[in-house]
């Protein structure tokens, strides 16, 4: 308990003039004391109005200074003053003045205007004491304690952590000037090295805080050190007075070091909020001119020349899919999940909504992103059908080249053969022979008739296809067909010729017919010698041989071909089992996620561990995704473009998965977004439950979101009476993306708006204007003596030139920057 006299609030005034008769008799230094630390105390405030005292007991006589100083000390005015010289009239002034005490509750004792006027200086100094007593003491509180009392708690509060310093009472605990010392030191310790205070100096100790507090916390010096180590028991009156001095000095800083915590509070919230704004305009932009560099790219259609070419374009795309895309769907979830979370923040500091720079808005940046997810789909079809078409092409190409070359191979020498003049020296059984050997060449010829159409129809086709190398493919067809159509020609002139010579071989055998009878038997073995010796029509020996070749490769390839088909057929099973495990696991783990944050089981704390836990499991299911996009790598390396064995492609799956941790970050952050905003509004969890039911009866859809017209069914169902423009300002409030639909958070943000306890611009107006001093407007200066350097600048940076009747050069308008700060005026 501290050891501190009785003051209790009627009796104060009297019990303080008794106290005043028993100093007098007990302790003669009382006078100088109280008159140095009186005089002292009114010129503080005196000074105010631009004039001081002298002498206590006479500058007091005439009563206007008395009056002036009660003015100055009250913030009041009195009555108007006597004017005049004449006794009567200063006992006037000082009867108004006294009068102006009695109204404020004090009970003046033994203290008569007569007693001023005559320059009695007991009763000045006990009308100055009482005038101390009211308006510089009665009206301090700390905690319970008031006065007095309430001083003396404040000291020893300020001074506890001083193992030095025993403030116990006004008078003998202040003799050695550590209490001083220590009240500066614990509210300005740069004023002051108290470690080098000794206990034992009292001298340097009153004389340090003494001329400190003059010269840093303009309070007077009001006693002398040596007023105070001369004396056995110093006043208490006068060390009173003097400590007071520090407590309005330091709680007037206390007043304002409030005021700049509220204004550092809310100057704090809404850096962060711009903070959240620069980042979701960065990010905006970052992300649609990583879009608008990716949608040419995805609708470029130029065709390679080569598979491999083509292949590699496919690689590309899954590199994109795989390594590019998946940041840049983060991305786009963090920029709606701090969109949101942005929002709340808005919200709960009663700030106005967040408006995006033109073209960055949410539902921006989803139309940009469904835009590259269109180009995405067109591309990978593209690549897919020119990945076959090339495939058929390569496939032509080669039939084309072997067809071709089966065909010149053929020809080789044909043409030499058709111009040979040998029928002109043969007989006319050769040249039968040549008829029957080149009947059997047209034969064959028109047997490779269509051998010739089917090389045209293959460079036609390739034509149609655009083959990169279709003007070699023209060139060869067009040599093919030029020499087959010489080779008909050739045909038909050697035919000719043929049939002449044997009409005119025939005319000359009549002639020799007769001979021919005779040496019958001698000419037809000759002939049939002849005919063995020249006989060129056995010409298919080496084709059959070849055929015989061919045969074997041809089972062959189909031996190779089928052990294909039958790996193709086992990277189809391999994928399809899996994709066929993580599509339904991805629906119900999407499913269960929308169950978790519908419905109303536990704490939201418990849904936001449930769905953490969610998270973790889902994140740990990746590598899964890694060795379906492995499998599925494969498929394509294969040139595998269908799987009759399931009905997820890859590209489900790839969307599914994203959407997959997209779901569960956004539902994560609306869980921390609706702890927000219970805890800043003091919701309860029934209150919570309550809110829920409501939103999932009017989710008609079981989306998780209610649309416009389903929101306006839920906001009549409770009492509330909407016209259209009532119900677009409430959708402005609950929806300012305009995406036509209401959140959950912003439902429940929106049903407990009135019950947040926020500052308000008018409040953060009356900080800016302790720290002005009351004025209009602030300096520079000011804010940054006042604020941390950060804040201070970014204050000044903002505040508009205050152009009020009252302005001085470099002020600032801090009430126009307070309303811009809850967007009631631009910033």
């Amino acid at each position: 308990m501290y050891n501190m006299d009785q003051y209790d609030g009627e009796n104060d005034y009297m019990q303080q003039e008794d106290d005043w008769d028993r100093d007098l008799l007990l302790d003669p230094a009382w006078e100088k004391q109280q008159r140095k630390t009186f005089t002292a105390w009114c010129n503080s405030h005196l000074r105010k109005a631009g004039t001081q005292i002298e002498n206590i007991e006479e500058d007091f006589r005439d009563g206007l200074k008395l009056m002036l100083l009660l003015e100055v000390i009250s913030g009041e005015r009195l009555a108007k003053p006597e004017r005049g010289k004449m006794r009567v009239h200063k006992i006037s002034n000082v009867n108004k003045a006294l009068d102006f005490i009695a109204s404020k509750g004090v009970k003046l004792v033994s203290i008569g205007a007569e007693e001023i006027v005559d320059g009695n200086a007991k009763m000045t100094l006990g009308m100055i004491w009482t005038i101390i007593l009211r308006f510089a003491i009665q009206d301090i509180s700390v905690e319970e304690t008031s006065a007095k009392e309430g001083l003396l708690l404040w000291c020893q509060r300020k001074t506890a952590p001083y193992k030095n310093v025993n403030i116990q009472n006004f008078h003998i605990s202040w003799k050695d000037g550590l209490g001083f010392c220590a009240l500066i030191h614990r509210h300005r310790p740069e004023l002051i090295d108290y470690g080098k205070l000794r206990k034992d100096d009292p001298m340097t100790n009153l004389n340090t805080a003494f001329d400190v507090a003059e010269k840093y916390l303009d309070i007077p010096k009001m006693l002398d050190a040596e007023d105070i180590v001369g004396t056995a028991r110093p006043d208490e009156k006068a060390i009173m007075t003097y400590v007071s001095s520090f407590y309005h000095a330091f709680s007037g800083a206390q007043k304002a070091e409030t005021a700049a915590n509220r204004i550092c509070k809310v100057l704090a919230v809404n850096q962060e909020n711009e903070q959240l704004m620069e980042d979701y305009e960065k990010l905006a932009s970052d992300l649609l001119e990583w879009i608008r560099r990716t949608i040419p790219w995805l609708e470029n259609r130029l065709p390679e020349n080569t598979m491999q070419a083509m292949q590699q374009k496919l690689e590309d795309f899954r590199d994109y899919r795989r390594l590019h895309k998946p940041p840049k769907v983060q991305e786009k979830c963090q920029l709606e999940i701090n969109f949101n979370t942005l929002q709340t923040k808005l919200r709960l500091s009663n700030r106005p909504a967040f408006m995006p720079s033109e073209g960055k808005m949410v539902s921006d940046i989803n139309n940009a992103w469904g835009s590259l997810e269109g180009a995405e789909k067109g591309y990978e079809e593209w690549l897919l059908n020119e990945i076959r078409r090339l495939e058929r092409l390569d496939h032509l190409a080669e039939k084309f080249r072997q067809k071709a070359a089966i065909h010149e191979a053929w020809t080789e020498g044909k043409e030499e053969m058709l111009q040979k003049r040998d029928y002109e020296t043969a007989s006319l059984s050769d040249i039968k022979a040549l008829l029957k050997k080149h009947e059997a060449f047209e034969s064959d010829l028109a047997a490779h008739q269509d051998r010739v159409e089917q090389i045209a129809a293959i460079a036609q086709e390739l034509n149609e296809l655009d083959y990169y190398d279709s003007p070699s493919v023209n060139a060869r067809c067009q040599r093919i067909c030029d020499q087959w159509d010489a080779l008909g020609a050739l045909t038909q002139k050697r035919s000719e010729a043929l049939q002449r010579t044997e009409k005119l071989l025939e005319t000359i055998d009549q002639l020799y017919l007769e001979f021919a009878k005779r040496a019958a038997p001698f000419n037809n073995w000759m002939e049939g010698a002849m005919e063995d010796l020249q006989d060129t029509f056995i010409v298919h020996t080496i084709e059959e041989i070849q055929v015989r070749q061919l045969v074997p490769q041809r089972d062959q390839a189909l031996i190779e071909e089928h052990a294909r088909q039958q790996n193709n057929e086992r990277l189809r099973r391999q994928f399809a089992n899996q994709a066929n495990v993580i599509g339904p696991w991805i629906q119900n783990k999407m499913e269960e996620i929308g169950r978790i944050s519908i419905e109303m089981h536990g704490t939201l704390e418990d849904q936001l561990t449930h769905l953490r836990q969610y998270e973790k499991s889902i994140v740990n299911y990746k590598p899964k995704i890694d060795q379906l996009e492995g499998d599925h790598q494969l498929i394509q390396e294969a040139l595998i473009f269908d799987n009759k064995h399931t009905n997820y492609t890859m590209e489900h799956i790839r969307v599914g998965w994203e959407q997959l941790l997209t779901t569960i970050a956004r539902t994560i952050n609306e869980i921390e977004n609706q702890i927000l905003t219970r805890d800043a509004k003091g919701i309860s969890q029934e209150q919570l439950n309550e809110f829920r039911a409501s939103f999932n009866h009017f989710d008609r859809k079981r989306t998780g979101i209610m649309d416009a017209e389903d929101f306006k069914t839920c906001l009549i169902s409770v009492g509330y009476n909407l016209g259209e423009n009532e119900f677009s300002r409430i959708m402005s409030i609950v929806d300012p993306n305009r995406m036509g639909i209401v959140t959950f958070q912003a439902f429940i943000d929106f049903m407990s708006r009135e019950t947040a306890d926020t500052d308000t611009a008018d409040q953060v107006m009356a900080s800016f204007k302790v720290l002005a001093g009351d004025k209009n407007y602030i300096l520079a200066d000011e804010l940054r003596r006042e604020l941390p350097p950060d804040q201070a600048d970014y204050c000044i940076a903002r505040m508009a030139p205050y152009c009020g009747p009252d302005a001085v050069p470099g002020a600032l308008d801090y009430m126009s920057f307070s309303t811009a700060l809850y967007g009631e005026s631009d910033l």
